[in-house]
């Protein structure tokens, strides 16, 4: 006899009960309609196909839009004892090819892709050939157009999966969704309204401040200094930024590791693995770090400077506090910010509507940074999500030093 999703819960991931959304989502793709949820950071969203995975016969086929971000879910996936297995860039072609035959041969029930990945006639074939559990859009917001973090490569393959005859429902799972891009998924991905399970956004253990007229290394050295024990990441907006920061706190005798895409692979995977395990205390990195980082104790995120839009910079803020206790979320911001953000947008590929978007979007990014509001609710305003009762301690604007 098969066991139910929350004896899964217990047995494999130690769970006692399921968080909010995460039952519904399970039901829902356990019927074999096309799901999507939207969850904050932390809700647990990777429980809700891991689950329906699990329960059903066959492989789970996860798309994710990360290299590190594979390599943690399959690493945990398989310290539970579940056969779990990714297939990406990294690995060689003798990798790739004994991989893929222990697909075909049935031995994992979960297997990470990048959407790249199914445009290989080869792994195509072999995909057709298993029975297929469900297909798993992880970070699905990377799927829509109006997405902040919008990827042609995983829109493209969605019509060629959706004419696969072994795979019996859709689950697209992302932390941060605006109206228009909740509607682009469900359109993609025939997902009717009543199978949405959205959350809302609310993280009433984060507090955000925004930090104005102070020199930025300086108020970053005084904070570390302040608070000595405890882990969290630094965004910085270029890869000089990150490499400059890095040095100068490196020098300061502070504990801390660097992530951006353009350092070497195994650099980047020890730097990840040192944070993860607390022998760095501090992460500096670029946006390329975080997606799906499963680190509950991060007690703070700052970012150095200002994120281009609200969709950004609630994801990258949501990685603190993820075993619900208070943390810091920090804005350092100056004039110059929104100059660097444009000239970005200038340098970008994106066609002119496209630009014109991001343009909408780092406005709204700029009055979060100006506004008198509860900035928590500004937050929700924009994801037109109802602001809770909060109570008046948490979600302030603050622009002095944080202090405890």
């Amino acid at each position: 006899m098969k066991q139910k999703p929350e004896e899964i819960l217990q047995t494999y991931f130690g769970y006692e009960q399921f968080r909010t959304g995460q039952k519904e989502v399970i039901s829902s793709i356990m019927q074999s309609h096309n799901t999507l949820a939207v969850m904050p950071t932390g809700g647990g969203k990777s429980i809700c196909y891991q689950i329906p995975g699990l329960y059903a016969d066959g492989t789970a086929i996860i798309i994710s839009p990360l290299i590190s971000l594979m390599k943690d879910q399959v690493d945990a996936l398989k310290s539970l004892g579940i056969p779990a297995v990714y297939v990406n860039s990294t690995l060689s072609d003798s990798e790739i090819k004994e991989r893929m035959r222990d697909i075909a041969m049935r031995r994992y029930r979960f297997v990470y892709a990048a959407p790249e990945r199914f445009e290989s006639a080869s792994f195509l074939n072999v995909i057709r050939s298993l029975r297929i559990s469900l297909i798993a859009f992880d970070e699905a917001h990377c799927i829509s157009q109006w997405g902040h973090d919008f990827r042609p490569s995983y829109r493209s393959i969605v019509p060629l999966l959706k004419k696969l005859r072994n795979v019996d429902v859709f689950a697209a799972l992302t932390a941060t969704a605006t109206e228009a891009v909740i509607a682009d998924i469900q359109s993609l991905l025939d997902i009717k309204d009543e199978h949405v399970v959205n959350t809302g956004f609310s993280r009433d253990n984060l507090a955000f401040h925004i930090i104005k007229g102070r020199d930025k290394a300086s108020y970053v050295r005084s904070f570390l200094s302040k608070h000595p024990d405890e882990s969290g990441i630094i965004y910085a907006a270029t890869r000089k930024q990150v490499d400059s920061l890095y040095e100068v706190l490196q020098k300061q005798g502070f504990s801390v590791a660097k992530y951006h895409a353009g350092l070497p692979e195994n650099e980047r995977k020890n730097a990840q693995t040192a944070f993860i395990r607390d022998e760095a205390m501090i992460m500096i990195a670029t946006n390329a770090f975080g997606m799906g980082i499963d680190k509950s104790n991060v007690r703070f995120v700052i970012h150095y400077a200002m994120p281009m839009n609200i969709e950004s910079y609630y994801q990258e803020a949501g990685r603190a506090g993820r075993d619900g206790e208070m943390s810091n979320c920090i804005l350092l911001f100056s004039p110059q910010d929104i100059q660097l953000q444009k000239f970005l947008i200038e340098q970008s590929q994106m066609d002119d509507a496209s630009k014109q978007q991001e343009y909408h979007k780092l406005q709204e990014m700029i009055n979060y940074c100006h506004t008198h509001q509860c900035l928590a609710n500004y937050i929700l305003d924009y994801f037109n999500d109802p602001a809770p009762e909060l109570p008046a301690d948490i979600a302030v604007i603050v622009r002095n030093p944080v202090k405890r």
